[in-house]
C-alpha cells in the first residue's frame, strides 16, 4: 500500500463553494426590475434561459481558457510570405459564436439597417451586460459590429451588400473574402501615434484608386485561394469609389475582422472609409500588423498596430466629414462600455457577497460582521445605481426615433453615463476584491480579470476628459431641449436629498469652465441615477442613493457612508446572488 499523503484526512473548512452553476438573471434582482421599467419584461422568459447558460461552470471556464490563451500573431509563413493573421483559442471562438448567435452584434437592428422595434436595445442590453459578467474581451468586436452599421447607414449602397451578413447570426472565423462567408465582424481604427484622441492631427492618406500610384502584388497571399487569379470568379461587386489608404493605426481593434471602419486624410479632408481584409478581385489587402498591443487587461482580445500599404477601402459618408460619420458609432460603442464596466461591477459584488456569506470570522459569518456588511451595502447601492442608470439610457436609445426628448436624453447622457459608471468600475471592483482578501488577489479567482478588465471601458472611445468636453458639447448644442432635458430630470427626481441642488448646479454651469467639468458631469449623471432608481428601486434604496451620492457624504472609500440598517438589510438582500 502507498505511503499516505501528508494531507490525507484533512477537512478543508471555511472556504466558499465554486461560484459556479448561477442563473446570472434569475440572481440579480436590480437587473430584472430595470429590465422590467424600461420596457423589457416580456422578454424575461429568454433572459432567464440566457442568463442560466451564461452563468453554467462551462462558461465560466471557458473564460478562463480564453484569458489564459492569450492571441498570437502570424505575420509571416514559414516560406516568409506575409500572413498577417491572428491566432485565438477555441475559446474565444466559442464566446463568439455564442454572441453572435444571441443577438449581441444584430438584435438592434432591422434588415435595412433602421433600428428595431423598442425594446431592442434594453433586452440586448440585459444580455450583453450577463455576457459581460463571463467574458468582457470578446465583446470588443460584437460591439463594433453592431455600432457599425449606425456610421455605415450612410451608404445605401454598401450597407444593403453588408446588412445580410450582420443580421445572419452565424460567426465564421475563416481567413476568407467577406462575401463568402455566411457571417461577418467589423472592427475599427481611429487613433494614430502621434494623435490619440486628436484624430483630426491624423497623416494617413486616402487617394482615389485610380489616382494611386504604384503596384499591388506585393500585397498578395500566396496561400491557394487567395492570389488575384484564384479569387477573380469570387470576387465582390463594386459599391461605390475605392481608395489607396497608405499610412498607420496605433490601435486597430480585433485584427481578424472582416473589414474595418478607418479614418484617412482625403483630399477633402478627414473622411471615414470602410477597409476590408480582401480586396474586391479576391486578393489580400494591403494591411500589415507589426504587433500586438501587451495590454495590461482585455487579454482574450487582440488589439494591434498596422501599417497601411496602399490599402483598398471605399469612403463612408462625404469627404471631410469623417469625424461627424463615425460618431454615430461611437455613441453605440461608448453605451456599451458602460453595459460592460456595470456588468463587471455586478460580478465583482456576487462573488464578494457569495464569499461572505460562506466565511466565517471571530465566530461569526463575514457577512454579519457589521462593518463587512456596511461595505457590501455600499458597493451593492452603487451597482443597483449602475444597472438602473444604463437600462435607462438603452431605453432613451429606443425611444430616440419617435420621442425628440429621448434622443436629447441619449445625447447627453451617454458620455455622461460612461464616465461615471465606466470610472467607478474599477474602485468598486478592488473593494469587491478586498472583501475576499487573499483568495481575491490570486488568478484562480476571477477578481484579477476583473480588476485588470475594469480601466480599458473609461479608456476605449474616449477616456474621462473627452467625455466631460462632450457632454459640455451636447449641453450647449442642444440648448433649451437640454433644459427640456433637466426639467424631465428634475420632475422624476422630484423631492429626493440633492436632487433640487443637483439641477440648480447643471442649469447654472459656465460650458466656459473646462476645468470644472469633471463635477458638472459627475452631477449629472448621479442626478440621471437617482431618477432612474426611482422607476424600478424600493423607496429605502433610493433615498438612499441620493442622500449619500447626490448630497456631500463623509468620506469616499465604500463602507463610509452612514447607511441605516435598514437600508443595508435591503440592498444586501437584493444584491444576494440566489
Amino acid at each position: 500500500m502507498a505511503a499516505p499523503s501528508r494531507f490525507e484526512g484533512y477537512d478543508l473548512l471555511n472556504q466558499s463553494p465554486p461560484y459556479v452553476d448561477v442563473d446570472l438573471y434569475a440572481s440579480d434582482a436590480p437587473l430584472r426590475a430595470a429590465v422590467a421599467a424600461n420596457g423589457g419584461a416580456g422578454d424575461a422568459a429568454e433572459l432567464l434561459a440566457f442568463g442560466q447558460h451564461w452563468g453554467s461552470a462551462e462558461m465560466l471556464d471557458l473564460a478562463r481558457q480564453a484569458n489564459e490563451n492569450v492571441p498570437k500573431l502570424k505575420a509571416f509563413d514559414a516560406k516568409g510570405f506575409r500572413r498577417d493573421e491572428v491566432e485565438f483559442h477555441p475559446a474565444y471562438h466559442q464566446f463568439m459564436t455564442e454572441s453572435i448567435a444571441a443577438g449581441l452584434a444584430s438584435s438592434t437592428w432591422r434588415d435595412d439597417a433602421t433600428s428595431a422595434a423598442p425594446p431592442a436595445q434594453v433586452v440586448r442590453a440585459a444580455r450583453f451586460y450577463m455576457a459581460a459578467q463571463v467574458e468582457t474581451g470578446h465583446l470588443c468586436p460584437v460591439t463594433m459590429t453592431r455600432a457599425a452599421v449606425a456610421a455605415l447607414a450612410v451608404e445605401p449602397a454598401l450597407i444593403a451588400k453588408l446588412m445580410p451578413k450582420i443580421m445572419s447570426r452565424r460567426y465564421d472565423a475563416r481567413f476568407l473574402p467577406w462575401w463568402e462567408k455566411p457571417g461577418i465582424t467589423l472592427g475599427m481604427g481611429m487613433t494614430e501615434k502621434q494623435g490619440g484622441t486628436d484624430v483630426r492631427t491624423n497623416t494617413t492618406r486616402a487617394e482615389l484608386a485610380s489616382e494611386a500610384s504604384g503596384q499591388r502584388g506585393h500585397f498578395i497571399s500566396a496561400r491557394a485561394g487567395h492570389s488575384p487569379e484564384a479569387g477573380s470568379s469570387a470576387r465582390a461587386e463594386p459599391a461605390g469609389e475605392g481608395y489607396a489608404i497608405t499610412g498607420h493605426k496605433w490601435f486597430m481593434s480585433a485584427p481578424m475582422c472582416d473589414a474595418f471602419l478607418v479614418l484617412a486624410q482625403a483630399p477633402g479632408g478627414l473622411s471615414c472609409f470602410l477597409m476590408p481584409r480582401f480586396r474586391p478581385d479576391g486578393s489580400v489587402n494591403g494591411l500589415q500588423f507589426q504587433r500586438l498591443k501587451d495590454k495590461l487587461g482585455n487579454r482574450s482580445n487582440a488589439s494591434s498596430e498596422v501599417e497601411f500599404a496602399d490599402a483598398f477601402a471605399w469612403r463612408v459618408g462625404e469627404e471631410g466629414r469623417g469625424v461627424r460619420t463615425i460618431i454615430n458609432m461611437v455613441q453605440l460603442t461608448r453605451l456599451d462600455c458602460a453595459i460592460a464596466s456595470a456588468g463587471t461591477m455586478r460580478m465583482a459584488l456576487a462573488q464578494a457577497i457569495h464569499h461572505a456569506r460562506h466565511r466565517t470570522v471571530f465566530q461569526k459569518h463575514l457577512i454579519d460582521q457589521p462593518m463587512m456588511r456596511s461595505v457590501l451595502a455600499d458597493l451593492a447601492l452603487e451597482a443597483e445605481a449602475a444597472v438602473a442608470l444604463v437600462m435607462r439610457l438603452c431605453r432613451a436609445f429606443d425611444l430616440a426615433a419617435s420621442d425628440p426628448l429621448e434622443a436629447v436624453y441619449a445625447r447627453v447622457l451617454t458620455p455622461a453615463v460612461k464616465y461615471w459608471v465606466c470610472k467607478t468600475a474599477p474602485a468598486f471592483i478592488y473593494e469587491a476584491m478586498e472583501c475576499l482578501g487573499g483568495n481575491g488577489y490570486v488568478e484562480e479567482s476571477v477578481l484579477p480579470r476583473l480588476y485588470r478588465e475594469a480601466p480599458v471601458n473609461a479608456i476605449w472611445e474616449g477616456s474621462g476628459n473627452v467625455m466631460c468636453l462632450d457632454a459640455l458639447r451636447a449641453l450647449a448644442h442642444e440648448g433649451e431641449a437640454a433644459r427640456a432635458l433637466l426639467d424631465r430630470l428634475a420632475i422624476d427626481a422630484q423631492d429626493l436629498p440633492g436632487a433640487a441642488d443637483a439641477v440648480a448646479f447643471v442649469r447654472s454651469f459656465d460650458p466656459r469652465a473646462e476645468a470644472d467639468a469633471r463635477g458638472l458631469v459627475e452631477r449629472l449623471a448621479l442626478l440621471a441615477a437617482a431618477a432612474a432608481l426611482r422607476a424600478c428601486a424600493p423607496a429605502p434604496v433610493v433615498e438612499a442613493f441620493a442622500r449619500e451620492r447626490l448630497t456631500t457624504g463623509l468620506g469616499i472609500t465604500y463602507g463610509s457612508r452612514p447607511l441605516a440598517s435598514a437600508e443595508r438589510e435591503q440592498l444586501i438582500a437584493r444584491a444576494l446572488p440566489a
